[in-house]
């Protein structure tokens, strides 16, 4: 009785961890950049005195790195990468990478994505004061100044183009070197202005996929009480 129970358990926790992840795909459907997460379940054997016979669930989060939908903005500093690669910004513990492009200028200059700084060659980039910035395809960062109508070449943007599978997501939701060493720069990287890239969660997919989840659940946890009545009758029999 006790194995019926240990797999409805497994199969619930399993199935709570494919509603987490997308419930959270769901709500980042409009993020732009955002990597959809999948959730995958690994089988592997319980060890211990008496449990070789048991199995449990482990449930590995990884990204779907495929494209989404690019939106003409028209905007400067609204940036999307053309084909494969990533931007660059200061993480919490060293390089992160994003392939969300609505960059803007805080108030001491520096180029940042939600408050992070927007990596260049040469570091942060950090814009003298300017009437109109520019970004190039190979994302060489250009302005006008005051009274001088010939474009300043300030930096170039930190573009890399890693090899599938070696970055991991962090806490964050940027991504990040999965050996956590910084890549190198990539000439390939082409960028596109006045675009954006939105998330490549398909809000559909992602929707069905939720409530079969939810439905493993009840399923799971309808199993545990079933265990649990049979467990209490089987008691009550052997008192007489």
């Amino acid at each position: 009785m006790d194995a019926f129970i240990y797999t409805s358990m497994a199969g619930a926790a399993r199935a709570m961890r494919s509603l987490e992840v997308h419930a959270n795909n769901l709500a980042n459907a409009e993020t732009d950049g955002f990597r959809a997460d999948l959730e995958l379940a690994e089988d592997v054997p319980v060890a211990g005195s008496r449990l070789d016979a048991r199995r449990m669930v482990r449930s590995q989060a990884r990204s779907s790195m495929d494209a989404g939908t690019m939106v003409r903005t028209g905007r400067d500093l609204d940036l999307a990468i053309e084909g494969t690669g990533y931007f660059t910004v200061a993480g919490r513990d060293g390089e992160a990478y994003t392939r969300a492009g609505g960059f803007d200028v805080d108030g001491a200059g520096q180029l940042v994505l939600h408050g992070r700084a927007v990596l260049g060659m040469g570091g942060p980039i950090v814009l003298p004061e300017f009437e109109r910035v520019f970004v190039g395809d190979d994302g060489t960062v250009s302005v006008t100044v005051p009274d001088e109508p010939t474009p300043q070449v300030v930096d170039r943007l930190l573009l890399v183009d890693p090899a599938p599978g070696t970055l991991r997501k962090d806490q964050y939701g940027l991504l990040v070197s999965a050996d956590g060493a910084s890549l190198p720069a990539s000439d390939a990287v082409k960028v596109l202005g006045g675009v954006l890239e939105g998330s490549n969660v398909s809000p559909v997919d992602e929707l069905a996929a939720a409530m079969s989840a939810s439905r493993s659940f009840e399923l799971q946890m309808r199993l545990y009480r079933l265990a649990g009545s049979m467990a209490e009758a089987g008691e009550r029999l052997v008192r007489g």
